[in-house]
């Protein structure tokens, strides 16, 4: 058989034709471990092989494909792709060309994910009439999350900054692995032991699929399920969706949101307050304005300008008048009297007083106050008030959580 003559160029060309052409090699699955990741940033294109124990292959996933990746690839990382095999003329280099990737696991945790929530929805546990709502001012909030995590620091932040007359409760828990539905039951049922606490936050940062895997756990949702009081679910981001978010009473998208909408915000409160104060005051000056205008108008009338030309009947009868005026003011008085002392009840409620007199100070710099220690520097002069007095003292050290 008499040799081919071929250019290196067509060699690799007929070579691509084979392999493009076989269609067992048109549209495969392959799972393996990521080595070698490179961005190309100029292009956005992907490069990376992919290996498993016993083989290695050269891969490429072309930027209009890796748009649709939820995730940033890294090496050491288990992926399962869909593509095809080809050659790249130019180096005659046999390469995979993905076109999809998941995390490995993915698609399981996805059909668990589906199979738990059918389940259980079926059973009512989703229902809104399960609902319940979630208390205007609680004064002591569970919090279930992991004790070094942001989303604890997240709400903390955002608790003391709109409503510091509430308790925050930690029950520190694992977030994420194998042992972390348990733990996470674990802590729920130590809350539940609490008879002080009016409501409860469960949640954690965002993270992959695999992350939030332990709040879709079944027995973790039936547990959440049999809270005593309101419970905010807050895993993850906004895009995200885990089973315990359609358990719970509420779903926040963040831990961050979930303090927000866990508290009122004292500011918006007072402003309230001063509101509604005002129109009760402008309410009240109005009707007794109106009422002294119908009285005057009532008095100017000629029987009461000359009562001696009136019969007997109609003096009793004028007798009794003034008694229902008289009697109609006083109720009004005590009215007012009534929603005045509830409303400066209110304002007594919220002010920075009341909360010292549980045991908290204000710390000021430059009378101004200060509930974040980024805001201090060693030597500073602080004044901090009490409820019965005040101290002047200088930091000496500073200390983080």
């Amino acid at each position: 058989m008499q040799p081919i003559n071929l250019t290196v160029k067509q060699l690799n060309m007929y070579v691509r034709s084979l392999l493009e052409g076989d269609t067992n090699l048109a549209s495969i699955t392959l799972e393996g471990e990521i080595s070698g990741f490179k961005n190309h940033f100029s292009s956005g294109h992907w490069y990376f092989t992919l290996k498993d124990n016993d083989a290695s292959v050269k891969s490429v996933m072309f930027k209009g494909n890796t748009l649709s990746v939820g995730f940033k690839p890294e090496d050491g990382m288990r992926v399962v792709c869909r593509g095809y095999v080809s050659l790249y003329e130019r180096d005659g280099q046999f390469q995979f060309y993905a076109e999809t990737m998941r995390a490995f696991g993915e698609g399981d945790i996805a059909a668990e994910f589906e199979r738990i929530k059918q389940k259980l929805q079926a059973e009512g546990l989703f229902d809104t009439s399960r609902k319940r709502d979630i208390p205007k001012f609680p004064k002591k909030i569970g919090v279930i999350t992991a004790e070094s995590g942001a989303a604890f620091k997240d709400i903390l932040q955002v608790t003391s900054r709109r409503y510091s007359a509430c308790d925050i409760v930690l029950f520190p828990s694992l977030v994420q692995g194998v042992s972390a539905p348990e733990e996470l039951i674990k802590a729920l049922k130590k809350a539940y032991l609490r008879s002080d606490l009016d409501l409860i936050i469960i949640g954690r940062g965002g993270g992959s699929a695999e992350d939030l895997a332990a709040f879709n756990d079944e027995k973790l949702a039936r547990t959440v399920a049999l809270s005593p009081v309101p419970i905010i679910s807050a895993v993850g981001h906004e895009i995200d969706f885990t089973i315990c978010d359609f358990v719970a009473d509420l779903r926040a998208p963040t831990p961050s949101a979930a303090a927000e909408l866990a508290v009122p915000s004292t500011e918006e409160l007072i402003k309230q307050i001063d509101f509604l104060f005002g129109k009760i005051t402008a309410s009240s000056k109005k009707y007794i304005i109106e009422s002294q205008l119908w009285l005057d108008s009532l008095l100017s009338k000629s029987f009461f300008l000359n009562p001696q030309t009136l019969f007997k009947p109609f003096e009793i009868k004028q007798s009794s008048i003034f008694e229902q005026i008289k009697n109609s003011f006083v109720l009004l008085l005590k009215n007012n009297e009534i929603e005045l002392k509830e409303s400066v009840a209110a304002l007594e409620a919220l002010s920075p007083k009341s909360v010292m007199e549980r045991g908290y100070s204000i710390v000021l710099k430059n009378n101004k106050p200060i509930v974040d220690t980024s805001k201090l520097k060693i030597g500073d002069e602080l004044n901090i008030r009490f409820t019965n007095g005040s101290a002047e003292v200088k930091v000496s050290k500073l200390l983080s959580e």
